[in-house]
């Protein structure tokens, strides 16, 4: 695999990447057609799941988004492309939407000024085109920009999650192999070494291995963000396990691939588990089965992992236990226009 092939993945999305920057409809249309293949797949969060390739996309969800914020403007923070294990091609791009909230979206009240909304958005190529593209923008985050979110409060910090510390996200390229792999390689232990928990719990991870003692983890809004190993494990890992001790990870059937010091990882979903216990989001222990959808960045440092960007799909995993979240959300509506 030539580090070519990776920077030609990168200049196909780029021009897509720029329409968006200066969102005008038309440059947004063409730009969605000239790198998607016309028969590509397109997975996006919920509510609006599967969608018909680049039409869809742009008439489903990126039309109503930019109807919403009239000055909509994409920020990229990380964009890093590699080969997986399981040979595919991958260019991922984290960042994030922004604008002035200028009129209702998804019902979420508009407030008049600049909101963020992060992304994840994963673009498979193959013969120079998109074929499949996963992605998670974190609608969460705009409810609680507009004081709309009807769900439990986050245990971690609420922020504006900021790009790499080092300010290289948007790796440049030739792309170097020997590193890429080695991050590839230390993440892959890393995950490795999660899923020992349930034979030897927490000493059987080894996160001080891994993991910088000055790490973030910054997760979606609904869990926030943990600082150092220590904020991980209180405000998501400890929770999470006790509400779901059986998870378990697709890492041999998704597609982690690395750039330089970031890696990525894509699965559709990328982890099944049932809901035993209690604590995670203030969901009952039902004993529901349920799948996440999760998109990942890290970024390594000194052999340790420093960042990691975590998206997961909250109102999907919601969804699956009869919980429609923008429902709720409309009911809070209701009382607060009748205030």
């Amino acid at each position: 695999m030539t580090a070519d092939l990776h920077a030609a993945n990168k200049a196909l999305v780029q021009p897509l990447r720029l329409a968006l920057y200066d969102y005008e409809p038309d440059a947004v249309r063409t730009a969605l057609s000239d790198a998607f293949h016309r028969d590509a797949v397109v997975h996006l969060a919920h509510p609006f799941e599967d969608l018909d390739g680049a039409s869809g996309l742009y008439e489903t969800a990126f039309s109503p988004l930019h109807d919403a914020l009239p000055d909509l403007e994409r920020r990229d923070t990380i964009v890093i492309a590699g080969d997986s294990k399981m040979g595919t091609n991958w260019v991922g791009c984290g960042g994030y939407y922004t604008g002035t909230f200028a009129a209702p979206w998804l019902d979420i009240p508009p407030t008049g000024h600049q909101v963020a909304m992060r992304f994840h958005e994963f673009f498979r190529v193959e013969d120079g085109r998109v074929t499949e593209m996963q992605a998670l923008w974190d609608i969460p985050e705009v409810m609680m920009q507009a004081g709309a979110w009807p769900m439990a409060p986050s245990l971690g910090r609420e922020w504006h999650v900021p790009g790499p510390a080092t300010q290289d996200g948007l790796v440049p390229d030739p792309r170097d192999p020997e590193h890429s792999q080695a991050s590839v390689s230390l993440v892959g232990d890393m995950l490795a070494a999660l899923g020992q928990y349930a034979d030897g719990g927490v000493e059987a991870m080894r996160l001080a291995d891994y993991w910088h003692p000055r790490c973030s983890w910054y997760g979606p809004s609904g869990i926030g963000t943990g600082r150092g190993i220590d904020g991980f494990r209180h405000w998501h890992q400890i929770p999470f396990l006790n509400a779901m001790p059986d998870r378990v990870g697709t890492l041999g059937k998704g597609d982690l691939f690395g750039d330089g010091a970031y890696v990525g990882f894509t699965a559709w979903p990328g982890m099944r588990a049932t809901i035993t216990g209690d604590g995670w989001l203030g969901i009952a222990p039902s004993g529901q089965p349920v799948t996440m959808r999760s998109l990942d960045f890290w970024r390594c440092e000194a052999g340790l992992i420093r960042e990691n960007w975590v998206l997961v799909d909250l109102l999907d995993v919601y969804s699956q236990i009869g919980v429609d979240v923008l429902a709720r959300m409309r009911e809070f509506n209701k009382a607060w226009a009748r205030a």
